[in-house]
């Protein structure tokens, strides 16, 4: 069996792997966080939370509609979506001209009701749910089996990445975007509903969430816990990346990803700390992010 730095090739690449699919859930994640904090200013702490209700959406689609995974795909981003803009429309409205730390406490404490439902309803084991029968198999690579779904994973994380970042960065819809955060009055004034913007931006970074949940539900299966495990470190992602910025959000999180799988080949008591470890290095030396700038 040949090897790499004394570690067999099929163990790297299969850790390569891993931490590329768990990079494509950070950098989706992160992308809505950092939607959602660039153009609207609110720390989203919901996040977790909406991502697991897209699992859970996807779940009760096939058991209840008897509908597969490509209608949830569909379906759940927008249902998670449309509860985040009610989110939005009846509370986080009134925080707007309020300090970041009032929006902070709301949505944490969403979290913990949203959790605390689901987790007494269905407790912390997680549910099965299937791969479809289109994307089920390998492929063999030579040097590793590549299964299908997770390359599939990889890719749509991809797609949608990048094509969030063309909208907003290269898009007349996403220059308007921009300058109702910096100017919302002179937005306005040029016919624009605003206060609409907002509330379909803060349901599309939402639709982000409820995306990855369906997507992540055939790999790690659908738990009320899924969204809390994972919402602290998609946080650190955010903050090496710049809050706001999308690009440092997608590179961010994929790169990550990447360190973390290699971190577990090398040094595996360092896996779980070592993106705390990168975040804390990079405060230090650029307390904006990486991709950041100061406010």
């Amino acid at each position: 069996m040949t090897e790499i730095f004394g570690v067999p090739t099929q163990a790297l690449f299969g850790q390569l792997l891993i931490g590329l699919i768990n990079g494509s859930f950070y950098a989706l994640l992160s992308l809505g966080l950092a939607v959602i904090f660039g153009l609207l200013n609110i720390i989203n702490f919901t996040h977790g939370a909406q991502y697991m209700l897209g699992a859970f959406f996807a779940y009760f689609l096939l058991n209840k509609a008897g509908l597969g995974y490509w209608w949830s795909l569909a379906i759940a981003p927008l249902a998670s979506g449309a509860f985040g803009m009610l989110i939005e429309r009846t509370m986080l409205k009134q925080l707007y001209k309020l300090d970041h730390l009032y929006g902070l406490l709301l949505t944490f404490g969403l979290a913990l009701i949203i959790q605390g439902l689901f987790r007494n309803e269905y407790g912390s084991s997680g549910l099965p749910y299937p791969i479809p029968e289109e994307l089920s198999g390998a492929r063999n690579l030579g040097f590793m089996f590549l299964p299908n779904y997770r390359a599939w994973v990889i890719f749509a994380s991809l797609v949608v990445c990048v094509g969030t970042w063309f909208v907003i960065e290269r898009t007349k819809l996403g220059s308007y975007l921009r300058a109702a955060t910096e100017n919302p009055a002179l937005v306005q004034a040029f016919g624009i509903n605003v206060p609409r913007m907002i509330t379909l931006t803060y349901g599309f970074g939402v639709g982000l969430a409820g995306l990855a949940g369906v997507m992540a539900a055939p790999i790690y299966q659908v738990s009320p816990q899924m969204g809390a495990d994972l919402i602290i470190v998609v946080f650190a992602v955010v903050v090496i990346g710049g809050m706001g910025s999308i690009m440092g959000s997608i590179v961010t999180g994929f790169a990550l990803g990447l360190v973390e799988g290699l971190t577990k080949v090398f040094y595996p008591e360092a896996s779980n700390t070592v993106i705390f470890i990168i975040m804390a290095i990079v405060l230090m030396i650029k307390p904006a992010g990486l991709f950041g700038t100061q406010r």
